[in-house]
């Protein structure tokens, strides 16, 4: 179903990239539009002329431009017409008036990559009643006002090897921090909240989370932030960043510094944009999927949503091109599959 290494996300892993909490989205959603889609027909042959809009957390991202390069491709596969937009900041409600714009011009999937779970479901919701179908992406908004969710991999599967490498590389012992994307990122909160499960076991005892910092997906800060983190924790052994942005800031940080070969960065990365590091030394591994599959995956489950194949019901199942059969979940998620861990054996394997 997925090619071993393109497709694969083998260990750790999620913008990588941003998100919100998932615990802020329960009671504080109107209830959905029910579906009007009817029953699904798996056999229905997919539209072509559909109109797939893609709105991602910000522009000009290295990992959003990969992900939205991998819809563009998919739409263009189906004969659709592909659109992008989208804020050039992360912040909470900065996607609203591109919704509504969307909305206007009658596009028939929005994919959207959510920069909080409630301050997009409003509009959300209206472009459902408006006959759109909405397809999350890389960070979800609350499942009340979306059709179907592509998750990277499993939130506690990302958690969990988030956990074990950080464990790896600090020797089972020691203070570690997280550099997270925005203090709302669904994505971001979720695998945190993993992290802290894993972290109150009994194996991980010795191991301490001393700050959650925020880069706010922003290079700059993200970098301030990695700085501050190492002034302020002179034992710090392990700096774990769940962002493409951070992780990148972070490791550009260290590799110039004095903390190089005594703090170690991982978290989730592009192979490229970590390449160099990896090399030099500064990180010894870290992971991600690829995120063009993601963006790739959600444009065939748009369009098989809006052909009439699949309604977002859990265990209906469509085919996503290259990527093969996918099966939909529990609450509309569809995982793309687990992440690939990169170190310094099988880092030139990999371009994105």
């Amino acid at each position: 179903m997925r090619k071993p290494l393109t497709v694969a996300v083998a260990l750790l892993a999620l913008t990588a990239c941003g998100g919100t909490t998932k615990s802020s989205t329960e009671g504080q959603q109107s209830k959905a539009p029910e579906n009007t889609a009817g029953k699904a027909d798996p056999n229905a042959p997919l539209k072509e002329g559909l109109k797939i809009a893609y709105l991602p957390k910000q522009l000009n991202n290295p990992y959003t431009d990969v992900e939205v390069g991998g819809g563009k491709v998919a739409v263009e596969e189906i004969k659709g017409t592909y659109k992008l937009v989208g804020p050039n900041d992360a912040s909470a409600s900065s996607q609203v008036s591109y919704i509504n714009t969307l909305i206007q011009q009658q596009q028939n999937v929005i994919v959207v990559a959510a920069n909080d779970p409630n301050a997009v479901c409003p509009s959300l919701n209206q472009a459902r009643k408006a006959g759109i179908k909405v397809v999350t992406f890389d960070s979800d908004a609350s499942k009340t006002c979306r059709d179907a969710f592509i998750n990277q991999a499993t939130t506690q599967g990302i958690g969990e090897s988030l956990v074990k490498m950080a464990s790896e590389l600090a020797g089972g012992s020691g203070e570690i921090a997280v550099l997270s994307a925005t203090p709302n990122a669904t994505n971001q909160n979720s695998w945190i909240e993993v992290m802290k499960t894993e972290l109150a076991k009994p194996e991980n005892a010795k191991l301490k989370l001393v700050k959650i910092a925020y880069g706010n997906d922003d290079d700059q800060k993200s970098f301030t932030e990695a700085q501050g983190l190492l002034q302020t924790y002179p034992n710090l052994k392990v700096i774990v960043s769940p962002t493409t942005v951070g992780i990148a800031a972070a490791s550009r940080y260290v590799s110039s510094s004095s903390y190089k070969g005594k703090v170690a960065i991982t978290g989730l990365g592009l192979p490229n944009q970590m390449r160099q590091y990896v090399k030099d030394g500064t990180v010894k591994k870290f992971a991600l999927w690829n995120p063009a599959d993601i963006g790739y995956l959600a444009a065939y489950a748009g369009a098989a949503m809006s052909s009439g194949q699949i309604t977002g019901a859990e265990g209906e199942k469509f085919k996503a091109g290259k990527l093969g059969e996918y099966t939909v979940g529990a609450d509309g998620e569809i995982v793309l599959g687990p992440p690939t861990e990169f170190t310094a054996e099988n880092i030139d394997k990999f371009d994105f």
